[in-house]
Parts: C-alpha cells; structure tokens; sequence
C-alpha cells in the first residue's frame, strides 16, 4: 500500500459511503446494511468467504458456508429482478456447497466457469506427497440467473409453464401458435413445448400471439398473458423478463488468465495487499457479458473492489460494500486513480 494510502486510510475509513462521481459507491461497512439502501442490480459478483480461513469471519472449512451465505443470498433473492446475474467466485466445494442454498433461493444455474491459473500458480508451492492431490490451479466463477415464477391462484407456475397454461385458457388450439407467430411449426416446438427443449419467446412472437390470444380466444377469459389484469404485458416489459447476456467471439468458459501479478497486483512493501486480488480483465468480461452500460453492480464483499472498478471503466453504476478499513481504504484509491 503507497504512503498515500496510509496516510488516509483513518480519514477515508469514516466515510460511509464514499461517492466517486454518480457512478461508484463504495461503504466501509457490514454489507448486510447496506443491500436495502441500493437499486435494484443487474449484476451480482460475490467475490467472499472461501471456507479457507482467508480473513477474519472467513470459515475454516467449506463445511461453514452455507450458514455464512445464507443471510446474504437471501437478501439478493429478495431484492433481484429477472434481469439479474449472479456470479459467484469459489473453490469448487466453496460452490458446490453454496449451491443448495442458491437453488433453494430461486437461482437457476446457467454455467460453471473455470478460471485456470496456470502451472506458474503452484510451482515449488505444492507438498503433493502431503496433500495426496494433484495440485488446484483453478477457482470457479458460476454464473445464475434469476428462475421467473407466475403466480396463477394457489399454483407458482415457470415461465414456461405460465405461457401455455394462458394459451390452453384461452381456448384456442395449440397448433394456433404457429398461426399467431407467422410461422410453419416454430412456436409450438420451441415457445409451447414442454420438454427441455423450450425456448424463450423473442418479445415481437410473445407480442403476436398474445395479441392473437386475445383477439380470437375466449371472451371471458380476456385478457391474456397479463400481469395487470386489464392489458397483455408489453413487448418491452417481455424484454426485461430474463438476465442480459451477451456472448463474446472465441470467449469459453475455461478462462487461461495468470494470477494478478506486475503492475496490477496491490502489495505492502514485497508482499500482496490481498490474497485473492482478480484480474480485472476477468471481471470486465463478466459485467460486460451480462450488462449494459448505465446499469447497476453489486459487489458485496468488495475487497479491493476489482469489480467496481471494471463498472466503472465501462460505463457501469458500481455499489460496493467492505468491512476492512485498510481494504477500503485502498480500493477507494485504486477507483480514485482510475
């Protein structure tokens, strides 16, 4: 850490929160404070305990994170949208052991990614003898999406049950859709179907055939596909009912990025600041896959607020919450710079 920093870190410590601009807000404080205070995010990247004992509160074991998540995944369950990702970084048990507890939660898994660290992570550093394994050069970053849920009397209905429960009411023959859709056979294979096959209708096919529905089915039971009772949910709202996403050419999800090291890396005389410091080119990957410039990151346990500062180099609005002083006190430098 540069004198700089500690020279403010009393001063910056007492800042709760510290603006920079309207576009990153970052908190010396217990997170669990401060979710309520946030907007809603399109963007989750928790970064926290590793069951490794990596700093203080950090269980020792893998065996005590799902107690330490629990208050925190309920607060992201409570106040997420279904445009929300959530991209939760761990060892592999750390998130095999978090993932009930997400599921339970409401959060739909989409993909496991795999950050390779390389051979140069472990070398001269690995008793294997001892340890009887071969070495971990890997964390992962899960990506999940929020499960949308319909709720149709006593019954919670998927969105893809919800689409033809309202088809079926109104009466109108299944093979209908193709019709309402302006195609051979597509919507019943793909929006109407109920096997793992199903897709998520495009918002101008949702707008078809539920104009469609509404036009041609049963008087009664109008209006279809609505939430408001009296309309058929709007094309943009449609839009807005699954997390952003947006694959980059030639990116997979094994991921051969160095550990932090050089210029990039935050160190206190010879030694890293930060055990576990991200590279930013990672974090700018995930936001920039499940965002858009304007909206708003959550970064829970912010450390050296890697994440923030990816939002905020492209064009995102970061929240950020970290208890350490002397942490915070160096990521509100490190986002001062930039």
């Amino acid at each position: 850490m540069s004198q700089r920093n500690q020279m403010s870190l009393t001063s910056l410590s007492a800042r709760r929160p510290f603006h920079l601009g309207d576009g990153v807000e970052v908190a010396n404080a217990d997170v669990l404070e401060m979710y309520g205070r946030w907007p809603a995010a399109t963007v989750i990247v928790s970064d926290g305990a590793y069951g490794v004992s990596g700093f203080e509160g950090d269980p020792p074991t893998a065996s005590g994170l799902a107690e330490w998540y629990a208050p925190h995944v309920a607060e992201w369950s409570r106040l997420a949208t279904p445009e929300t990702t959530l991209w939760f970084w761990n060892t592999e048990l750390g998130w095999a052991t978090v993932h009930p507890i997400l599921a339970m939660h409401g959060w739909e898994y989409r993909c496991a990614n795999i950050w390779d660290k390389g051979l140069a992570h472990v070398a001269g550093n690995c008793n294997t003898v001892t340890l009887r394994k071969l070495p971990v050069v890997t964390e992962v970053c899960v990506q999940y999406t929020r499960q949308v849920r319909f709720q149709v009397g006593p019954r919670s209905l998927s969105m893809k049950e919800w689409l033809r429960y309202e088809w079926e009411r109104s009466g109108l023959p299944l093979y209908k859709t193709n019709e309402a859709c302006g195609v051979k056979n597509a919507a019943t294979r793909k929006y109407f179907t109920q096997d793992h096959l199903w897709y998520f209708p495009p918002p101008e096919a949702f707008e078809q055939f539920a104009a469609y529905a509404n036009e041609k089915g049963r008087p009664a039971g109008r209006p279809y596909f609505s939430l408001s009772g009296t309309d058929p949910i709007p094309a943009a709202q449609w839009a807005r009912m699954r997390a952003k996403f947006s694959c980059p050419v030639g990116v997979s999800n094994v991921w051969r990025e160095p550990a932090v090291r050089g210029e990039e890396r935050l160190k206190t005389g010879s030694r890293a600041f930060h055990l576990n410091q991200k590279p930013l080119s990672l974090m700018r990957r995930i936001i920039e896959i499940s965002s858009d410039p304007g909206d708003v990151v959550w970064e829970p346990f912010g450390g050296l607020c890697t994440a923030s500062l990816a939002a905020l180099l492209d064009g995102r609005r970061a929240f950020a919450a970290e208890i350490n002083p002397e942490f915070f006190a160096a990521a509100i430098e490190r986002l001062g710079d930039a």
